[in-house]
């Protein structure tokens, strides 16, 4: 990181200003900005939280120097998750920002790819922003107020944020490890010269670091303003329902059960559950009831062909999901009941239209659902589709494709929001940490809000053991959570492998998916651990050769 928070510190102080409110450009010429004046007021300290949001769905060579186009950030890093897992799978091979080569663990394990590098570098661009709010408030030049308190509670859920997302990747599995001794991600503090860095602190000693600054959060929050305004605007601020969100998930990765459920019924309080018209809309604005924390993608800033749902949806108009239909999981799908309708969200027997698909079963000719019996019965239920979710004439439809996102404007480039965090995930954070600790009734009662919502025959009392409740919601987090990203992390805390090829098969095609058809479980293979970037190792003289994943 050294060389890079060189670089960093000389435009840090007015990058997140300049790219973050207009008016303040009206006063003060960009090269007339100086540190001081730039972290002179809780105003500024705010504009420069507002350029760490902004940097969420930015491009990354607008937030950090050496950044690169390929990746828009958590566009890109929100369903990595489940593109790692095998659960968004690819039908056809496209290769457009390498989201393929990422499918096949040939990012992630390559020190040099721009997956390992750029998520390494964000992160930590984050942390660098955080450090220095937390550390100019510290210095105690601002009376004390609930804006200032408002302020330093983003910075610390930033903070924690990054480092959580860092030891997660970069690091060994804390359940499945030692943390005690399994090395970690560099702690740091500092933002000033001689601007080095530091050795990997060990796995416990990062998540010590994040409970701490998520519990410092609380505090500030507890003492601050509350989030400004209303809609999805506001729900792109940090408050104390998203730091008790980011709680709910560090204790449950570390199996405290206990803060872990506390913590998610707090964070979804005033967050109520989507009906089924709004769950089936298409998960494409943070307006949504349930949406605790999201990126409101505005026009201006829009990634384009760079977006999470150019990776992810089968409704944007790019190259990468009119080539490559997304498909979820068959065992999934077949095994949803149908009186839950989240099952609607899911295609099983759209007709196979893509020529060049991966099972070679693609086009009228390779048919083989005894649902279409002549070529005229395929070619309308295809029109079909097309018509219902706003497909355009390039698009291929696929069994098992899925309409889970959808964009909001189908059949264009048009931007999206990017949901983070929802109220749903709390409910099975708290199933799950009750369930671990063997409280049957408070897992079934939290799993019951949730499935029976979405299923008019749900019945939570039938899971009335601690393996039953696991596996019902194990189930409830791979179809709700669905396209999210949650896949990586969960598959490392429940210490489970990848295999597309048992019970039937996932329908991802082994000739595609390579080495990554079928991987070890986490504790046996550090494949699943990120690789240091090698341009961090070559920077940072804490850190050599022998540090490498």
């Amino acid at each position: 990181m050294s060389y890079k928070i060189k670089y960093l510190l000389l435009v840090v102080m007015f990058l997140p200003i300049i790219s973050c409110q207009d008016d303040f450009l009206e006063r003060t010429p960009t090269d007339a900005v100086s540190d001081v004046e730039a972290l002179s007021t809780v105003e500024n300290l705010q504009l420069i939280l507002n350029g760490v949001h902004r940097g969420l769905y930015s491009q990354s060579q607008t937030v950090f120097p050496g950044g690169n186009t390929g990746r828009a950030n958590d566009h890109y890093w929100t369903p990595l998750g489940d593109n790692l897992a095998g659960y968004l799978i690819h039908s056809a091979n496209a290769n457009n920002l390498a989201w393929r080569n990422t499918m096949q663990w040939n990012e992630h394990t390559i020190p040099t790819s721009l997956t390992t590098r750029l998520f390494w570098y964000h992160r930590y661009n984050i942390i660098l922003h955080a450090n220095i709010v937390i550390n100019r408030i510290n210095e105690d030049v601002f009376s004390d107020s609930e804006e200032l308190n408002e302020v330093l509670g983003q910075a610390y859920a930033y903070r924690a944020f990054a480092y959580l997302s860092l030891v997660q990747h970069y690091g060994r599995g804390y359940l499945i490890g030692n943390p005690t001794t399994d090395p970690g991600v560099p702690i740091l503090f500092s933002t000033e010269s001689p601007y080095t860095s530091e050795p990997r602190s060990t796995v416990e000693e990062v998540y010590q670091r994040v409970g701490e600054d998520l519990d410092s959060a609380i505090a500030a929050f507890e003492l601050g303003s509350g989030r400004s305004g209303g809609g999805p605007v506001a729900k792109s601020q940090l408050n104390i329902n998203v730091v008790h969100g980011l709680k709910a998930r560090w204790a449950l990765s570390k199996g405290d059960w206990e803060t872990a459920a506390e913590s998610a019924v707090e964070a979804r309080a005033g967050f109520p559950l989507l009906n089924e018209d709004e769950w089936l809309s298409g998960f494409n604005t943070t307006e949504l009831s349930e949406v605790i924390w999201g990126s409101n993608v505005i026009p201006a800033e829009t990634a384009f062909f760079r977006s999470y749902f150019y990776l992810a949806s089968n409704t944007f108009n790019g190259s990468q999901v009119r080539n490559n239909t997304k498909i979820a999981d068959r065992r999934l799908i077949d095994a949803i009941p149908a009186t839950d309708y989240r099952r609607k969200a899911f295609l099983p027997d759209a007709p196979n239209s893509n020529s060049s698909a991966a099972n070679g079963e693609g086009g009228w000719d390779n048919n083989t659902n005894p649902l279409y019996t002549t070529e005229d019965e395929f070619d309308e239920a295809i029109a079909e589709i097309k018509s219902e979710y706003g497909l355009v004439s390039g698009h291929n439809t696929h069994p098992y494709m899925h309409f889970k996102l959808r964009s909001s404007n189908p059949g264009t480039s048009d931007p999206d929001d990017i949901i983070y965090m929802r109220s749903s995930e709390m409910y099975l954070i708290e199933a799950e940490a009750m369930a671990m600790m063997n409280d049957v009734s408070g897992a079934q009662a939290a799993l019951a809000t949730l499935g029976e919502a979405r299923d008019s025959a749900f019945d939570a009392t039938v899971f009335n053991t601690q393996e039953s409740l696991m596996d019902q919601i194990k189930f409830q987090r791979r179809l709700e959570l669905w396209g999210e990203g949650f896949g990586y992390t969960d598959k490392i805390r429940w210490d489970e492998g990848i295999d597309h090829l048992a019970d039937g098969g996932s329908g991802a095609s082994a000739v595609l998916y390579q080495q990554s058809i079928q991987r070890e479980r986490p504790s046996v293979n550090d494949d699943w651990i990120f690789k240091i970037p090698q341009a961090e190792i070559d920077a940072n003289p804490n850190i050599s050769a022998s540090d490498q994943n």
